[in-house]
């Protein structure tokens, strides 16, 4: 059964004809990307609990570090209160401030961009490769080439795995290297694929995670940065604690942050890590059926089909509205009708408005995704049954069309 949504779920707008009520009428809610919890993650909570240390950090905290560096390949590990606080300690670890420039896919959540606004620094985006939505190698090097010229190198590069599909590190790294720019990598939504026989969050010269309760796995909310540079994680754990020095008195040398993880929320971490291969196991069967579904309708795609490292956190199905008859709006719509959570591409961060004016290299990927594109419920926590109604859903929707 699914749990209760933890979140503001959008108005539910009945596609037109659909009924009230009867043998059709919408079953419950069937969400994007649930949290998958269960007695295990119970058990792990009430241990730290009862241990009497409820945070922030602690023992379960620090197991939590080792455990996902030990999985990720990486030397260390700073566990922090979300995505996006393990962003802004990266970026400030690696200089990023006033006068400095980050480069930042477009096609990506703000908090990427907001969190090189937070340093100080100016993002500039860069349009996506339109088969994963991931940051564009080419433009990439175009840009670095034209900002070397200019003499104003980026304190670094972002790079986003998109719906757990990893960027093509392979040539963004050279690219990176020859520019002589850090790359950061962004797997917020990547933890457990992999590249290459790399790992999400192995890439560059650090990365992050997030926890959010909509993620792979969740510590209702989290964060974490790694990396293979020590001199870099301590800088971030050092700045994650109030910037608090090791003296007997408070005294603060830099301006820091609260950005700790607490023992509780790590505890229900290391019961989500052991169930990952599973639920990720699971997000792929569900890719699986989406791909059979719309394997014989001319004009669809599924974006970053075919990559076997996938974690598939969400699946994104792009549609031609020229070819089909029907957009993806259409279909997101009428799913809506039956209490089928989906979700548009991420709106392009040249087209936010609290970015306007901002510099773009733009292709016209992300704007195509955007307009084109919706994800499907694609959560580990989704029943057959829950899956057979979405199917059925989206076979109706192409019948009538």
């Amino acid at each position: 059964m699914n749990p209760p949504s933890t979140h503001l779920a959008q108005p539910i707008v009945p596609a037109p004809g659909t009924p009230a009520r009867g043998d059709d009428a919408p079953g419950p809610r069937i969400g994007l990307s649930d949290p998958d919890l269960g007695p295990l993650e119970e058990s792990y909570l009430l241990r730290a609990f009862r241990s009497g240390w409820p945070g922030p950090a602690g023992p379960e905290t620090e197991a939590l570090e080792a455990e996902i560096a030990a999985r990720v390949g990486v030397r260390h590990a700073v566990a922090v209160s979300s995505g996006t606080a393990a962003l802004h300690l990266a970026l400030l670890a690696l200089g990023a401030g006033p006068g400095r420039v980050v480069v930042v896919p477009t096609l990506t959540f703000a908090a990427t961009a907001n969190a090189v606004v937070y340093t100080g620094a100016r993002p500039v985006f860069v349009d996506c490769d339109p088969a994963t939505g991931n940051i564009d190698p080419a433009l990439l090097a175009d840009l670095l080439g034209r900002l070397a010229r200019d003499g104003a190198a980026p304190a670094a590069v972002l790079a986003v795995d998109i719906n757990g599909t990893c960027a093509d590190y392979a040539r963004l790294l050279p690219v990176c290297a020859a520019a002589g720019v850090p790359l950061v990598e962004d797997a917020a939504q990547a933890l457990g694929a992999t590249s290459g026989g790399a790992a999400a969050g192995s890439f560059g010269r650090c990365a992050i995670l997030s926890f959010s309760w909509n993620k792979i796995i969740t510590t209702s909310a989290g964060g974490m940065v790694l990396s293979d540079d020590a001199a870099l994680a301590a800088r971030c754990r050092h700045l994650s604690t109030q910037a608090r020095e090791p003296v007997p008195h408070y005294e603060h040398r830099d301006i820091g942050y609260n950005y700790r993880l607490s023992n509780l929320l790590a505890a229900l971490g290391r019961a989500q890590l052991v169930r990952l291969p599973n639920m990720i196991d699971r997000r792929r069967a569900l890719r699986g059926r989406y791909e059979a579904l719309f394997a014989a309708v001319a004009g669809t795609r599924i974006l970053g089909a075919g990559d076997p490292g996938a974690n598939c956190w969400l699946t994104s199905l792009v549609v031609e509205p020229e070819r089909t008859g029907w957009d993806a709006a259409q279909l997101g719509r009428h799913l809506a009708g039956q209490r089928i959570d989906t979700r548009p591409m991420w709106k392009p961060m040249h087209r936010q408005p609290v970015f306007v004016g901002c510099e773009a290299v733009l292709s016209g990927a992300a704007d195509r995704l955007f307009a084109n594109a919706v994800s499907l419920p694609s959560g580990s926590v989704l029943t057959d049954g829950d899956v057979d109604r979405v199917t059925t859903a989206v076979a109706r929707f192409l019948d009538g069309r």
